[in-house]
């Protein structure tokens, strides 16, 4: 089974970067990416590059490369649905707001409109592809709807969950540690769909990195990589609070822990907290499927590296009002960074936004600088967690174009993202410019120790 075109229905921060480099990489494969969203299509269309919706370092010269000649963005998803043989579903499925499971199971509205609109619109037989993250037994759902409501075409439903770390997206698409492809490989039908992925995977991915298993192991294998990861952070957080109450300090504890093959340093430095659209929500998804099975002590165990995790962000921003003579209201705060993490536009769940949050709350004047994140982005994060007016917010928010500017006048400087240009600040014009008393809280350990002797702040890091 060779594939010839292959559809994606969702043009975002997952669909986007796969389906550009599997376009790249495919040249005999036409990729349509489609999405109801006409303002995303038309930014990923834009006739310059550097002007897609998404910022990845090294997306945009693949998409220059592909585009127009195998790679094509589109509003007519029914026409890419029905001239397609692989469709990959790569929509958001956000943590439900309402009814059961609210606050913790994941949402699937988005993707079973997405399994009514191909039963409605194919012709000919399919094979769909989960690319979004997904609760267990998902695919079970997605072929009940396919095979009730539809045309009477045959469906093979395929896992292919997505490892991307946002700013290495690409360089994680080009160069992955492994493809994980789950499929109904105990029918011939089956093992047809999932070699015929594995083929578009081979053309630059070497096969012993091709892993293959039934479709409940690749969904849960999912969650399961990013529980893991989240916990490393949380269990280094963890100890950094203790760092600080012992003299300890945390990278020196973190090296040390690190240096054992066993353990490994990835995913052990101390930061203001993890973000992004997918460890609190697939944490979240873990704990709601391990109560639904009765599981309470697996759900206790994974809810606390949630807990950890917003512990640290209200840890930060208190240590901000503590440090300030315990009052920061009509103080003027400047945060440095918006984003999750460097290299990346992409700001869900960001630190940032609950340390903005909870300084505002406190009365304090904030204003922000980011080198990639969009000023009406920034005001729809706030807006989004509803702790005060739209207008209130742009009347104590203000997003400024240098980081020298959000600094000018500020009493206290928070470092919240880990953008390399922070390192290269002149520190000393910005301590000089500066309120006295000038406080800096280094919320990544970005920097070097600016002690008083150096240049004259009164610094915090995180763990020492």
């Amino acid at each position: 089974m060779k594939i010839k075109n292959i559809c994606c229905i969702g043009a975002g921060y997952v669909g986007g970067p796969t389906m550009a480099v599997i376009a790249q990489k495919c040249p005999e494969i036409n990729v349509t990416v489609v999405d109801i969203n006409e303002e995303r299509i038309k930014a990923w269309n834009d006739e310059d590059v550097e002007n897609i919706p998404i910022y990845e370092p090294g997306l945009s010269a693949v998409v220059k490369e592909a585009r127009g000649r195998n790679l094509f963005f589109s509003t007519d998803v029914d026409a890419a649905i029905d001239k397609a043989d692989m469709i990959f579903i790569s929509v958001n499925t956000p943590t439900k707001t309402y009814g059961i499971g609210k606050g913790m199971a994941a949402d699937l509205k988005f993707i079973e409109l997405c399994a009514r609109q191909i039963a409605r619109v194919s012709k000919d037989d399919k094979i769909v592809v989960e690319k979004s993250t997904l609760p267990v037994r998902t695919a079970e759902a997605l072929k009940n709807i396919l095979d009730n409501t539809g045309n009477g075409v045959n469906y093979q439903i395929l896992s292919n969950p997505e490892f991307l770390a946002e700013g290495t997206a690409v360089d994680d698409l080009m160069n992955p540690d492994r493809v994980l492809i789950g499929g109904d490989i105990d029918t011939t039908k089956g093992k047809e769909a999932v070699e015929a992925l594995v083929d578009v995977y081979a053309h630059w991915v070497p096969r012993e990195r091709l892993l293959t298993t039934n479709v409940w192991s690749s969904e849960l294998s999912k969650l399961t990589a990013n529980a893991f990861l989240a916990q490393r952070v949380s269990s280094i957080n963890a100890m950094s609070e203790l760092c600080e109450k012992t003299g300890a300090d945390v990278n020196e504890v973190s090296k040390a822990v690190g240096m054992d093959s066993r353990i490994g340093s990835k995913f052990l430095k101390s930061s203001v907290g993890f973000g992004g659209s997918c460890f609190q929500k697939d944490i979240l998804n873990l704990v709601y499927i391990s109560k639904s099975f009765g599981l309470n002590e697996v759900a206790d165990y994974w809810e606390q590296v949630i807990l950890m995790n917003d512990h640290q962000k209200r840890r930060f921003a208190a240590k901000i009002v503590q440090t300030l003579f315990n009052t920061v209201s009509g103080k003027k705060i400047a945060l440095l960074g918006w984003a999750f993490k460097k290299d990346t536009n992409d700001t869900r769940e960001s630190a940032a936004i609950y340390v903005a949050d909870y300084l505002l709350n406190e009365q304090a004047e904030i204003v922000i600088y980011d080198p990639k994140v969009k000023t009406e982005q920034i005001y729809a994060d706030l807006d989004y967690l509803n702790s005060r007016s739209s207008e209130e917010n742009r009347a104590r928010l203000k997003v400024v174009n240098t980081p020298y500017e959000a600094t000018n006048d500020s009493h206290a400087v928070a470092v919240l993202t880990e953008w390399d240009e922070f390192k290269e600040l002149d520190w000393q014009k910005v301590y000089n410019e500066m309120l006295k008393p000038a406080f800096l809280f280094d919320g990544r350990r970005l920097l070097k120790r600016k002690t008083k002797e150096e240049i004259g702040f009164e610094f915090y890091a995180i763990g020492s």
